[in-house]
């Protein structure tokens, strides 16, 4: 590896270097969608159908694939990517904040998560595609298709939430755990989108990628609103009101 990208690399702390990780991931996954797609039709309709198809009992497409109870706890899991848990979360995370008088970071997540969710909307209204027709929605849907909002929210406020938490600890160990659960659940609530047939493939990537990259982008502006001291680094309070 060359000194400069060596030098690079071991300057960002391990969460860092693991939410850069998955954001590539997640991209490469996008790209590589499209190329298949590409090959076959020229639209990524091709392969978002063959895996939406193949999600379901080839004699009944309203069956998911996959044991009786693997449905129930699918439903669950897309519920943690909701508007209303994750609003829960967030005013949760808030809360702590304030209570641990780190006021100013608590109005920086609020702001980076409820700017993620603003991101959310907009793109759907200017893509307005509609969701898949191919299998039964196992829940109800109402909003246009891409990108996922489930997916994007979901990482847009675990990942937030994980690099967060993640920069307050001083074990390597430690902070790997907490990003590595915040991608997990950014995971399999996209995931669970695709499995209950109201999303395509490629909405839960696009989601992915833009959650992440916000993700990212609000970390880096939490680090330089650090250095300057306009918002607390980990570990400092603010002091108490007289």
């Amino acid at each position: 590896m060359p000194p400069l990208l060596d030098r690079i690399i071991n300057h960002h702390r391990v969460d860092s270097r693991i939410l850069i990780a998955f954001l590539a991931l997640a991209l490469g996954s996008f790209a590589f969608l499209e190329l298949a797609s590409e090959v076959g039709e020229g639209d990524t309709i091709a392969v978002d159908r063959w895996i939406l198809q193949g999600l379901r009992s080839a004699a009944d497409p309203s069956i998911p694939v996959g044991p009786a109870w693997l449905r129930g706890a699918m439903i669950d899991v897309t519920a943690l990517g909701g508007v209303s848990v994750l609003t829960i979360v967030t005013a949760i995370a808030a809360g702590y904040l304030i209570a641990a008088r780190k006021w100013s970071t608590a109005a920086l997540l609020t702001a980076a998560i409820a700017g993620g969710a603003l991101l959310s909307v907009l793109l759907k209204d200017v893509f307005e595609r509609a969701r898949p027709d191919l299998v039964v929605h196992l829940v109800e849907v109402s909003s246009t298709s891409f990108p996922s909002g489930h997916a994007m929210n979901a990482a847009v406020t675990y990942l937030t939430l994980g690099t967060l938490l993640a920069r307050a600890e001083q074990g390597r160990r430690v902070r790997a755990y907490l990003i590595l659960v915040a991608i997990g659940l950014t995971l399999l609530i996209g995931g669970s989108r695709v499995y209950l047939g109201v999303h395509w493939p490629s909405d839960v990537l696009a989601g992915w990628c833009v959650g992440a990259t916000w993700a990212a982008l609000c970390s880096l502006v939490a680090r330089a609103l650090q250095r300057r001291h306009a918002i607390e680094a980990p570990g400092e309070v603010d002091e108490p009101l007289s």
